[in-house]
């Protein structure tokens, strides 16, 4: 990680000492689409808002946004071996005697029930099961976290272990490669190890592989993190929250799991990655890796789809634009249900054709401005499972296909006329 941040000319460094009570996240707030490197984050270094960008994630993988979706595709599919690597740079320094306080772990909102360590992917491992996965972790004290835990797979994991009245041993690393961090963040199937779709994605784009090595306690990690805290999701429960979430809305006070840490292997001088929940990046990392999944299910029922956006003002998770070119008639709400059918948490989506940039809400929005008619082009599906994170909805809620797409013979007239 620490390489990209000489290599973006935007990045801002911060030498005066920062308060890790709102002070940092603030600044992160004020400058979303910049890179901040604090170099005295309470005397330590670290590093916010390093993906806040498409563009600089593409940059980093060395391939445009298309080529990237196509990888992720690919990768997915064709997941590969990483290389174990002994004397990885994680383990440069190690100690079983710390104080999770001292770490520089933001508050980030005062609304906030605590300091929340946001970037880490944690790594679990029960008998020949591995899972990566993003989750937030709140400090308790010296040497305990709460996870928030939904029923996935970190969960499933949990689960087993509980059953066989054992802690779930697991791994949470910080300051990792977009190409690990995508993967993480990706909707597989139970038992489909992220690290072996890592490998492949970073072949595909950089022609290297993943390495990784053991943390102190057994569990496979990759081997450039910055921080490693090595610990146990205990059968423990404790109040965790409130946190304000992806949404900028607030996710209330729940029983989660408690996680004992156990040691922390790290770099020397380490930087921490930060990631402002409900920033650019927080919608970036969790939605990105969910468009090349829809895309692979509209695919299947439209061939000619061109593009898929989780949009920023949908949270990166609640609304999505896909670009087709229709070739009969329904189409285009095929491809709506399909894509809803991918990532169910989506709530609207917009269907458009490929000469609109789904990337760019001006061109959608004129697109369902010229191109769409209520009446004849909206679908809506009500009583159907979708998001926790949506605030509006409750047990169920109602979702909406928009088709925008150009209907009838008459092409022409529905074309932007350039000068």
């Amino acid at each position: 990680m620490r390489h990209w941040i000489e290599l973006f000319d935007e990045t801002i460094s911060v030498k005066e000492e920062v308060s890790l009570e709102l002070e940092a996240a603030r600044m992160l707030a004020a400058n979303a689409d910049r890179p901040i490197f604090f170099e005295n984050l309470n005397g330590h270094r670290a590093i916010g808002n390093l993906w806040s960008t498409r563009e600089r994630i593409c940059t980093a993988l060395e391939v445009d946004r298309m080529k990237l979706m196509e990888n992720m595709i690919i990768a997915i599919e064709n997941p590969s071996d990483p290389v174990l690597i002994d004397n990885a740079p994680f383990m440069e320094e190690r100690t079983e005697i710390f104080d999770l306080r001292k770490l520089p772990i933001p508050r980030y909102y005062s609304a906030d029930g605590g300091r929340y360590i946001t970037s880490a992917v944690v790594v679990g491992e029960f008998g020949d099961i591995r899972n990566l996965s993003f989750h937030r972790m709140m400090v308790l004290n010296q040497n305990q976290l709460a996870i928030r835990l939904i029923p996935r797979h970190l969960y499933a994991l949990r689960q087993k272990a509980i059953e066989e009245e054992q802690d779930l041993k697991i791994a949470a690393v910080i300051g990792l490669c977009p190409s690990v961090l995508l993967p993480a963040a990706m909707s597989v199937g139970f038992g489909v190890d992220e690290l072996r779709i890592a490998n492949t994605l970073r072949k595909l784009c950089l022609g290297k592989e993943v390495e990784v090595s053991k943390a102190g306690n057994g569990v496979i990690v990759p081997a450039h993190a910055e921080i490693v805290l090595e610990g146990r999701i205990t059968g423990k429960m404790i109040d965790e929250g409130p946190f304000v979430d992806i949404t900028g809305t607030l996710d209330n006070v729940r029983k989660q799991p408690v996680v004992e840490i156990d040691a922390i292997s790290m770099r020397k001088d380490p930087i921490m990655q930060l990631l402002l929940s409900a920033g650019p990046e927080h919608r970036l990392l969790m939605g990105m890796p969910k468009e090349p999944v829809i895309l692979s299910a509209v695919r299947r029922v439209v061939p000619t789809v061109t593009g898929v956006n989780l949009t920023a003002g949908g949270c990166g998770w609640l609304h999505g634009v896909v670009s087709i070119e229709p070739q009969q008639e329904g189409d285009a709400k095929n491809a709506g249900m399909a894509a809803m059918a991918a990532h169910t948490s989506m709530k609207n989506v917009v269907i458009v054709n490929s000469d609109i940039d789904v990337f760019d809400p001006v061109q959608v929005e004129w697109a369902i401005a010229t191109r769409f008619q209520s009446h004849r082009d909206l679908l809506i599906i009500e009583g159907v499972r979708g998001s926790s994170l949506d605030p509006s909805a409750g047990e169920t809620t109602s979702k909406m296909i928009m088709d925008a797409t150009i209907k009838g013979p008459d092409v022409d007239s529905f074309k932007r006329i350039n000068a």
